[in-house]
């Protein structure tokens, strides 16, 4: 696997050897940057469940100024670690072993804000639904921020209340969802766009 563009553009990244981890292709990756890429310029990134660091490691390379990547799993810390150093990208980055719910307490304690949240947990069960509604929750996501989640294709995945799909990418049993918060300044929930950001 490797970073397909930006300034880290063919860096070959580690995949840690872990059960059920299920790193995202390269064409999900690539249909996904290109949507996101008018969101990167100076992007705040949380990368949650982080297994390589794929996804945050490309918004990083795409232009985003900071990302912060969290992984319960010390060999996938590891490998973050190892890809941020190998793609050059490491000291825009922060890498945090803890679990998703802890890390979500402690960035609202420390009044932390993103403009794009990568959430790609585990397929099995709810976790998608649960950790998108608990972010929803806190005010983690600064004004106009983008939350991309990934799921298995054809699973009954349900928006958080007050959030709209703005666009979903969809590969084999992949779809990634793009939702934003439905503030009053752009319309509310009203009608959905392709944009993004």
């Amino acid at each position: 696997m490797r970073v397909i563009a930006g300034s880290a553009r063919g860096t070959r990244l580690r995949v840690p050897p872990l059960a059920g981890l299920r790193p995202t292709g390269d064409r999900v990756r690539e249909s996904l940057f290109q949507v996101l890429a008018p969101c990167l310029p100076g992007a705040r990134v949380l990368d949650l469940f982080a297994g390589s660091g794929a996804l945050g490691i490309e918004a990083l390379s795409r232009g985003a100024d900071a990302a912060l990547f969290v992984d319960r799993e010390r060999a996938a810390v590891a490998a973050v670690r190892d890809n941020l150093e190998r793609a050059r990208l490491a000291g825009r980055a922060r890498v945090w072993r803890r679990d998703w719910r802890a890390a979500l307490r402690a960035l609202a304690r420390a009044g932390e804000r993103f403009d794009l949240v990568l959430l790609d947990p585990p397929y099995a069960g709810d976790l998608a639904v649960r950790a998108a509604a608990a972010l929803a929750r806190t005010e983690l996501l600064a004004a106009g921020a983008t939350l991309a989640i990934e799921h298995r294709r054809g699973s009954a995945f349900v928006a958080p209340a007050g959030w709209l799909a703005r666009r979903s990418l969809q590969a084999g049993d992949t779809e990634v969802l793009l939702l934003r918060r439905c503030d009053e300044g752009d319309g509310g929930c009203v009608a959905a766009t392709d944009a993004p950001c």
